[in-house]
């Protein structure tokens, strides 16, 4: 008789880097009310997993200088072990989610969480994540502030860069 696989939970952590500020300033400088400014990051096998200007990064839970996350999302169980997984991350690392790679519009840390999160569950993050982006883009302010936004890097201060090599099997 075979045995089951285990599952494995996995969470999204929803970080909003301003801290509120999105949404007291939003409606005067975009004409539109924003929420807040989501970093978001995927917790799965007792690890939390993001990316940044640095690539992937991990840490434990909660560990990054972002602290607790402002929302948890319930994303499901995956059946992927974290052999695989780990796996799996590594060859992200090496091609689509290498640090050099990230552009705070097009492919950060949400981009991650998303793809990541597909791999493991077959389930996409919140939509209102995912679209902050272009809904900034969209208005005048936003586009007039893109050159400056395109240049800038974020890597949350207190993870560990992601390696097949840094200890985890």
């Amino acid at each position: 008789m075979e045995e089951p696989l285990a599952l494995h939970p996995v969470k999204l952590y929803v970080y909003d880097l301003s801290k509120g500020m999105a949404r007291r300033l939003s409606p005067l400088m975009l004409g539109k009310q924003l929420d807040g400014i989501w970093h978001t990051s995927i917790i799965v096998h007792k690890d939390e997993f993001f990316y940044g200007s640095g690539g992937i990064s991990s840490s434990a839970p909660g560990g990054t200088l972002l602290g607790p996350p402002d929302t948890v999302v319930d994303l499901g169980n995956t059946e992927v072990t974290e052999e695989i997984f780990l796996e799996y991350l590594s060859s992200l690392g090496e091609s689509v989610f290498r640090g050099e790679s990230y552009n705070l519009f097009e492919h950060n840390c949400n981009t991650f969480s998303n793809e990541v999160a597909q791999f493991l569950t077959g389930k996409k993050i919140p939509s209102y994540i995912t679209d902050l982006p272009s809904e900034v883009l969209a208005t005048p302010f936003g586009q007039a502030l893109r050159p400056l936004l395109d240049s800038i890097q974020i890597q949350p201060p207190g993870g560990n860069t992601f390696s097949r090599h840094n200890g985890q099997s």
